[in-house]
């Protein structure tokens, strides 16, 4: 377990302890002289904005918010981002009952600032900073909290930020399993860049207080359960589902032809690269044209295109697009007749495609199960949802 925070500091901005809290007993308000001496010494030095400072066996760790220094020091090995994170949670705390955080507010609300910090710090240990939860026991009008006022559940149960008391009268789940895309190919066809960027999205609308458990196709954790890996199953290797190449799932091919000067062709042909049975949904091909072109005469086997002079560029919509499929396009663009002779090559924007497919992952991620289980036994209806979803795809142009 990481090492805990010996005391918590309200500091001036002239170093004076306004307020400060001892939560282990070893150390004193004499430390705050020492941090904001040492803080003195190191001005001017380049790593003096180090949110962290140590001197004779203290670590101080700090933030400054308006004309206020929040501050914690430890005799311990602490986790420094933990303690950081929790001074900016602090803040936000503060926030919340004075509206802002400055050295008046904190003068005016010195009650209520030593009952927050009983109750957002234990032992040095950082626990409830939802500002939330804590307004429901601390009333700020009263200064001080109410005689025989309850907390909460929330402050008892592992989950800070939901209150008691929800109720729905159909209780269900949504899970969304969210992949997308991330492809580059320079001109010569060569993938420079593949990879998937994951996420589990869930919607809930469940009574109580329940607990969801949620099983994927995890084949090491199978393994060791002694369960057979039936159907696909995945290496969850410390989570990096990106460390494989990835096929570029939709394919598009431009050739670009001058005709003299005074008319331009294009032929395009995009190729989707899945299996049969999964379908790409709102397809869009950006495919870019000369800024100057004119007239547009445009073909295409499936789907609609139509010509964005705004953007310069021909968008080619299609709005279902199956796997192991291959669609054409041609355009025609009248360009200007008259041209200087010595002009310096244009630089030509990528194509860049989006699309969805949904119930497809490129990761093979599945969800085996999603249980929901709550005291009352209430029965809730599970809903998954997969889709795979373009992100920055790009295909240069020569």
């Amino acid at each position: 377990m990481a090492g805990a925070a010996s005391a918590f500091f309200l500091l001036d901005i002239k170093g004076r302890v306004m307020i400060w809290r001892d939560y282990r007993g070893d150390v004193s308000a004499v430390q705050a002289e020492r941090f904001f001496t040492k803080l003195i010494e190191e001005e001017g030095d380049p790593h003096s904005l180090d949110p962290v400072v140590y001197d004779n066996g203290v670590t101080y760790m700090y933030i400054l918010h308006n004309n206020v220094y929040l501050m914690t020091a430890s005799r311990q090995n602490c986790n420094a981002a933990s303690i950081l994170l929790f001074l900016h949670r602090v803040v936000d705390v503060f926030k919340h009952y004075f509206e802002e955080l400055e050295e008046e507010s904190l003068r005016d609300n010195f009650v209520v600032v030593y009952e927050l910090l009983d109750e957002i710090m234990d032992f040095g240990f950082p626990q409830y900073t939802e500002a939330k939860i804590l307004s429901e026991f601390i009333k700020t009008d009263a200064y001080k909290m109410e005689v025989g006022q309850r907390p909460p559940m929330a402050v008892t149960n592992a989950v800070s930020w939901r209150s008691e008391g929800i109720r729905y009268k159909k209780n269900e789940v949504f899970l969304d399993v969210v992949e997308s895309v991330n492809i580059l190919v320079n001109s010569n066809g060569q993938i420079i860049r593949s990879d998937v960027v994951g996420a589990l999205k869930m919607r809930t609308y469940l009574s109580g207080m329940p607990e969801c458990k949620l099983g994927l196709n995890d084949r090491l954790l199978l393994e060791a359960q002694g369960r057979a890996t039936k159907g696909k199953a995945i290496d969850l290797d410390d989570i990096k589902f990106h460390q494989f190449q990835v096929k570029p799932l939709i394919w598009v091919e431009a050739q670009v032809e001058r005709h003299s000067r005074s008319r331009v062709e294009i032929m395009v042909k995009a190729r989707s690269q899945f299996k049969e049975r999964s379908t790409a949904t709102n397809v869009e091909i950006e495919l870019p044209v000369p800024s100057d072109a004119t007239n547009p005469n445009i073909r295409s086997s499936m789907g609609s295109a139509s010509y964005a002079p705004e953007h310069d560029c021909l968008l080619w919509k299609i709005k279902s697009f199956p796997g192991i499929k291959e669609y054409m396009l041609r355009a025609e663009f009248s360009l200007p007749s008259i041209t200087a002779e010595e002009t310096t090559p244009e630089r030509k924007p990528p194509i860049r495609v989006r699309f969805e497919i949904p119930y497809f992952t490129v990761s093979g991620i599945q969800v085996r199960y999603l249980k929901v289980i709550e005291k009352s036994g209430y029965q809730a209806l599970p809903w998954v949802r997969y889709i795979t979803m373009a992100g920055e795809y790009e295909l240069r142009l020569q």
